[in-house]
């Protein structure tokens, strides 16, 4: 919710408010359509502990993934009822049919066969498995949204195809047809009691699973340049208001087993400022020999340990007044709720209008 900051911090204004954003990848996923919203109608054990995990943090706007697509969106009105019973109204939201799932009659992963959940354009047992989607306390200008999922991948400005003994992989045919988003790419138009901001919204595919040509880290790392040819005008016109990119770019900056330049060179780039949100949680996880700071993790994977994926990426124009990590100190109320509810933990950051 809009937060008023003290009078006397602002002198020269009757009333300062911040704008929490956040985003949090639910792992809400499930193998058959239709079983989330079952699971949310029985107020399964996960549900309740994402709820729980929403509520107390809060935010304005929130950008979710891992949440399973449906035509006519129950299980997201479903999870909003969920909420607003628990206190938290939103009452906006927007979906859309992501790339998850969306069968193709190709082979698009290069095993040599076809209909798998590899041959979708974005992985997926069924159609919208993994989805992405927004909840709003404001009205989103639904008209102005910019889907850009039907974007091909070889469209991209510099894409980076895989090739296998100097051969287009998997094929010509296949590139020809593979979209780049795995998920999606949303630019949201949001009017808030700030004024516009535009929260662009993304999931980014894992970047492994794949051989030699690399063909899920050259995905990865163009997923997440996508936000920079957008921002330079080269997919359309970049937004004239404020900013927020918010999501799950599956790339950690310093220890990720993919192309970790696409995200540094995000985290780079002088329109956006990074305001490294980080937590108790993480920081006493313990010492795993990684690189980046072990405070700003955001998932806790076995195998790959922890790692920083999920980011909230304000414009440089604004003024951020707090950040953090939804993952309490092991002794902290919280603690079980963050760990039931996800593998990934919930980012916010409070921002204000200068």
């Amino acid at each position: 919710m809009i937060r008023a900051l003290p009078f006397l911090l602002l002198p020269c204004l009757a009333q300062a408010e911040t704008l929490r954003i956040a985003t949090f990848n639910t792992e809400l996923s499930r193998d058959g359509p239709g079983l989330l919203l079952r699971d949310i109608q029985r107020d399964q054990q996960q549900v309740q502990d994402v709820v729980a995990v929403i509520t107390a943090t809060a935010p304005d706007v929130l950008a979710l993934q891992g949440i399973d697509w449906d035509l006519d969106g129950q299980a997201l009105k479903a999870l909003a009822e969920r909420l607003d019973q628990a206190g938290l109204s939103y009452p906006h939201s927007f979906h859309s049919r992501p790339n998850s799932g969306m069968e193709t009659d190709l082979d698009l992963d290069g095993d040599g066969r076809r209909f798998g959940p590899g041959d979708a354009q974005g992985w997926g047992e069924f159609s919208g498995q993994n989805g992405i989607a927004i909840l709003s306390r404001f009205p989103i200008a639904q008209n102005e949204v910019q889907d850009f999922s039907t974007l091909l991948w070889r469209d991209l400005p510099d894409a980076d195809l895989p090739s296998k003994d100097s051969q287009p992989f998997p094929s010509p045919v296949a590139q020809d047809h593979q979209r780049l988003s795995s998920t999606a790419h949303w630019v949201i138009p949001i009017d808030t009691p700030e004024g516009r901001v535009t929260v662009m919204t993304f999931h980014a595919t894992p970047p492994v699973f794949d051989g030699p040509e690399d063909r899920n880290g050259l995905r990865n790392r163009d997923e997440i340049r996508f936000w920079q040819a957008y921002l330079d005008g080269q997919l359309g016109l970049a937004p004239a208001d404020r900013f927020v990119i918010a999501g799950d770019a599956n790339l950690d900056p310093y220890d990720s087993a993919g192309l970790i330049t696409g995200i540094q060179n995000l985290l780079a780039d002088p329109r956006v400022q990074d305001p490294a949100p980080a937590s108790a949680g993480a920081a006493q996880a313990g010492t795993q020999g990684h690189q980046g700071p072990d405070s700003l993790d955001t998932v806790e994977w076995e195998g790959a340990g922890r790692l920083r994926v999920d980011y909230v990426l304000p414009s440089a124009d604004w003024q951020v007044t707090g950040s953090g990590v939804y993952w309490p100190a092991p002794n902290k109320d919280g603690h079980a709720a963050a760990l039931g509810a996800s593998r990934h933990r919930l980012v916010w950051v409070d921002l204000m209008a200068p």
